[in-house]
This record gives structure tokens, C-alpha cells and sequence, in this order.
């Protein structure tokens, strides 16, 4: 396996009030403007592909997801988020007013993962709403899609969705022997593995994640910890794995950021300082990533690495 790592180390958000009517009546407008001055559908699949994005986006009261936003503005190709979306309840009105106006000018190419804040609404109907066909069939939260050569998964890693347990993991097998890509990437909102001093590691999702190794993913990626960070590849058991699936966390979005905590074991790049998104150019058998940070701030970390190929791992 070709690695190539490359990493620079790290060198005021404005609150909002309240939204009166009229201010409310504006944010519908700017928001509809913002959206359709941006492609409404995913770009053509032609070559390599990139896939861009973050979790733990945007809230009225910050300023972060409109900088991260401003660096999705830039970056062609597909965009994923990693789960909660919007603060702090996931309503309708927040996905209009707050998300509206920063990702949501992406909504036409944006493909969601949900979070644990969009269940704070019932069964997350706003976000189904919200996102509509992209964030695939109504109320199950879970989904794949092809960019080029590769087989990307939208998983849901929420336990009070009505498809966890033994549907999800029953779905997730059946769609990876349908579609036997060589080259395979998931996210979601709970990682599995996790540095965060907030959070730390969700063992409710080893049993997704060992479906994924068993199946040679490459990549997952995750959110929840307001932090970044890299793992090297490693299997169910959190051990390393030069076969094994390479996850980051990206909860950089826009809400306010955590701290690390225990280092876990096959972390190789942590960063609690810095709000941004990662950025996958995703090749016909490899992919590279780079993490890019908001402007104002200097931390980045870049890579490339080949990918596992079909061969299921027992």
C-alpha cells in the first residue's frame, strides 16, 4: 500500500439575537436566493471525484458553519455532512435560518448523515424534509451512492432511529456484496474510535464498523467530537491493520470546538483548535485527503493512500 502523509501544525464569532418577524421573513428569502444560485444537482462523474464536507455544522449564534461554508464555495464536486446539522434541536425554522444560510446554498449536492441533534426534533422530520430524495428514503436514514469508482455509505449511527440494530447492519451487508467497488467510503455521526474528551468512542457502532473491514472499506469518517482527527487503519478491535478501515473525525463544521482527551491507540493527527472541512479527491484506485482549515487559521493535514480492492477480509 502507497502512503504519502504531509501534516502542518496549528500556528470572534458574533451572536445573533432572536429573530424578529421581519428578520425571519428575510432569512426565508436570502436562504431560497443562496440555494439557487448554487447547482441544485450533483456534478457529472467524470474522472476523479472529490467529496468535501464536515459534521456539526451550523447554529444562529455562531458565525463558524458561513467560514466553512465559504470553503465549500470553493470546492467542486459532491458534499457529505457528518451529522448534526443544525443546533440546537433540529427544527425546521433552524434548518432554514440557520443552515439555510451557510451549507444550505450546497443543498443540491450535499448527500447528509444525521446526528443526534436532528433526532432532538421527532423521529428528525425536518431534516427528512429538509434534505428530501438526498438524504435517501424517508425516515430511515441510511443510504449509498456511487461517485466515479467508488461506493460511498450514509449511515446512521443514532439509536433511537427505528432502522438501528439488526436493519441497518442486515441493509449494510446486503449493499456491500451488491456493490463490490474496490475503492469504499462511509460516514456518519458517532465515531467509533475517538480521542475527544467530550465524547470518546461509540461502541454501539463496532458492529457496523466490522461489517465495513470485513467488506475492505477504506474510509470512515465521523463527527460528534467537536474535534479532527486520523486513525491509522485498524479492524473491529481497534488494532492496527494495514487492511483496515482509516477514519477521521471531522466535527468542525461550525459548532464550538472540544478538547482531546486520552489519546487513543492509531491516532497519528489531532487538532481541538481549528474549524474546517476535509476534502477527499477520490481516484479509480486510490484517494487523497486534505483537511482545510477556515480562514484566519493554519492547521492542515494531507495524505494519499491506494485502497484495499474487493478481496473481503474474514
Amino acid at each position: 500500500m502507497l502512503i504519502r502523509h504531509f501534516f502542518s501544525p496549528e500556528g470572534t464569532s458574533e451572536s445573533s439575537p432572536k429573530s424578529p418577524l421581519s428578520y425571519r421573513r428575510l432569512s426565508y428569502v436570502l436562504a431560497i436566493a443562496a440555494l439557487l444560485s448554487f447547482p441544485r444537482s450533483l456534478p457529472a462523474q467524470n474522472g476523479a471525484q472529490v467529496l468535501a464536507g464536515a459534521g456539526d455544522i451550523a447554529s444562529c449564534d455562531t458565525d463558524k458553519a458561513q467560514a466553512t461554508a465559504k470553503l465549500l464555495d470553493k470546492i467542486p464536486g459532491s458534499i457529505f455532512t457528518a451529522g448534526d446539522n443544525v443546533y440546537p434541536n433540529g427544527t425546521h425554522q433552524e434548518f432554514i435560518e440557520c443552515y439555510g444560510l451557510s451549507w444550505g446554498r450546497h443543498r443540491g449536492r450535499t448527500r447528509p448523515a444525521l446526528g443526534n441533534h436532528d433526532y432532538e426534533t421527532k423521529q428528525a422530520a425536518p431534516y427528512f424534509k429538509y434534505f428530501g430524495a438526498n438524504a435517501g428514503p424517508a425516515g430511515r436514514g441510511h443510504y449509498s451512492y456511487d461517485l466515479g469508482a467508488w461506493h460511498i455509505l450514509s449511515l446512521n449511527s443514532n439509536t433511537n432511529a427505528p432502522t438501528w440494530g439488526t436493519q441497518q447492519e442486515e441493509w449494510l451487508r446486503k449493499d456491500l456484496a451488491a456493490n463490490p467497488s474496490a475503492c469504499k467510503l462511509a460516514y456518519w455521526h458517532h465515531p467509533f474510535v475517538s480521542s475527544g474528551k467530550n465524547h470518546g468512542n461509540s461502541p454501539h457502532m463496532r458492529n457496523l464498523f466490522a461489517i465495513l473491514y470485513r467488506h475492505g472499506a477504506d474510509v470512515a469518517v465521523s463527527g460528534h467530537d467537536h474535534i479532527y482527527e486520523r486513525f491509522g487503519p485498524q479492524d473491529a478491535d481497534g488494532k492496527a491493520d494495514g487492511r483496515g478501515v482509516r477514519q477521521f473525525i471531522a466535527g468542525t463544521g461550525g459548532a464550538a470546538l472540544y478538547e482531546i482527551g486520552v489519546v487513543k491507540p492509531n491516532s497519528q493527527v489531532r487538532n481541538s483548535a481549528t474549524h474546517g472541512v476535509i476534502k477527499f479527491t477520490l481516484h479509480a484506485t486510490s484517494y487523497d485527503w486534505e483537511f482545510i482549515p477556515i480562514a484566519g487559521q493554519s492547521f492542515r493535514d494531507r495524505g494519499s493512500a491506494s485502497c484495499h480492492g474487493t478481496k473481503a477480509t474474514k
